[in-house]
């Protein structure tokens, strides 16, 4: 442990750590890292294809309103399909 990492409290060294204009996908089996593009009303997780509403607090902090509902839901029946199948 250097020096530094004695002093700091466990918010100042959580701090160092933060990422700001990224946030998880919110799909408990993803949770992929997403970075929209500054102004960008909506975002598509690469890893998982969901899609995710956007609101930008300022113009490089965004945050997740909430799921595109009619993509995810195509994807899942899908998803569902795919599973029914193989049985």
């Amino acid at each position: 442990m250097s020096a530094d990492d004695q002093t700091l409290s466990t918010a100042e060294s959580l701090r160092k750590t933060r990422t700001y204009g990224k946030f998880r996908c919110h799909n408990p089996s993803c949770m992929g890292r997403l970075q929209p593009e500054a102004g960008e009303g909506q975002v598509k997780c690469p890893e998982c294809k969901m899609e995710y509403r956007v609101h930008w607090i300022r113009p490089d902090f965004p945050r997740i309103r909430g799921p595109v509902w009619d993509v995810n839901r195509k994807l899942a029946e899908a998803a569902l399909k795919k599973k029914l199948e193989e049985k």
